[in-house]
C-alpha cells in the first residue's frame, strides 16, 4: 500500500524477535561469515521461510553482488518483504508451503549456492522436516551450503535446560517491563494497520495462533542432513538455547 513504511515494519519485526533472541544479530553474522568462507561473496541464496526478509536484508548489505529468493507462506510477513524490497532486482519472493511436496516448482532457479534459514523450521515436525532436508539436498549445488539457526534442544541435559530457560525468561520479563513487544502484541499491531489487516487475517487462517513442531537436538539435525545427502554437517555457533548448524553438500 502506497505510503506504508515497510522498512519500519521490518525493523519492528526484528525488535520483536530480539526480545526472544537478544543474540540474533550474532547468529546472522556467523551465518554470513560461513557463507563467505565456503561459497564466496557473490552467492545465489535461497532464504527459506524468509518472513519479512531479515536474512536477505543483511545478506544484500554485506554482499551487494548476491541474489536472494525468499520463500514463505505467511501473507503478512511476505507483504512486508515485498514492500521493503520493491524494485530491487536482486530479490525474488515466492509464496509456497514447505510441507507441499511441490513447493520447489515456484523457484526461479534449480540450484543455489546457499540455503539459509533462522528460527523457522521448528514449526515443522520431524517427519516433514526430514522430507524437506531431502529436497534441500537437491537444491544446494555440490560444494554449496545449508545453514539453519534454530531452537535445538538436547534432551539429555534437563537441569541445564531448565536453568537456561528460567534465566532467559527472567531477562525477557525485564525487557517486557521496559516496553518490548511480544509476539501477540506485534501481531495485534499488524492487524490494526490498514496495509496489513487483510494479510494478517489470512495469516491466522493458515497458522492459527502458533504452530509449534519439534525441536530436536543439533546432533539429530546433523545426522538427518547427512542421511539426506550432505557430505558434512556440524554446529558452527551456539547460544545456551539455540544452534547454528552448517551442512556442506
Amino acid at each position: 500500500m502506497t505510503g506504508t513504511d515497510w522498512a519500519a515494519w521490518q525493523r519492528s519485526w526484528d525488535r520483536q524477535q530480539e526480545w526472544y533472541m537478544p543474540d540474533r544479530e550474532e547468529r546472522f553474522r556467523v551465518m554470513l561469515d560461513m557463507v563467505e568462507a565456503v561459497v564466496g561473496p557473490k552467492p545465489r541464496v535461497l532464504d527459506l521461510a524468509c518472513g519479512t526478509g531479515s536474512i536477505t536484508d543483511r545478506l544484500l548489505r554485506r554482499f551487494p553482488d548476491s541474489t536472494s529468493t525468499g520463500v514463505d507462506l505467511d501473507p503478512a510477513l511476505l507483504a512486508i518483504a515485498e514492500g521493503h524490497f520493491a524494485g530491487d532486482p536482486r530479490v525474488t519472493l515466492v509464496a509456497a508451503d514447505l510441507k507441499d511436496p511441490a513447493w520447489t516448482a515456484g523457484l526461479p532457479h534449480d540450484t543455489y549456492d546457499a540455503v539459509l534459514t533462522a528460527t523457522a523450521l521448528h514449526w515443522l515436525h520431524s517427519e516433514p522436516l526430514t522430507a524437506l532436508y531431502g529436497q534441500l539436498a537437491g537444491l544446494v549445488r555440490d560444494g554449496g551450503v545449508f545453514l539453519n539457526a534454530d531452537h535445538m534442544i538436547d534432551e539429555s541435559t534437563p537441569r541445564i535446560n531448565a536453568a537456561e530457560r528460567a534465566h532467559r525468561h527472567a531477562a525477557m520479563d525485564r525487557a517486557k517491563a521496559a516496553g518490548a513487544l511480544d509476539w501477540a502484541e506485534w501481531w495485534a499491531a499488524a492487524a490494526a494497520d490498514p496495509a496489513l489487516a487483510g494479510p494478517t487475517a489470512r495469516r491466522f487462517e493458515i497458522y492459527g495462533e502458533h504452530a509449534d513442531g519439534d525441536t530436536p537436538s543439533a546432533r539429530w539435525h546433523a545426522d538427518a542432513l547427512r542421511a539426506a545427502g550432505f557430505a558434512e554437517a556440524r554446529p558452527v555457533w551456539a547460544s545456551p538455547s539455540d544452534t547454528l548448524l552448517l551442512a556442506v553438500k
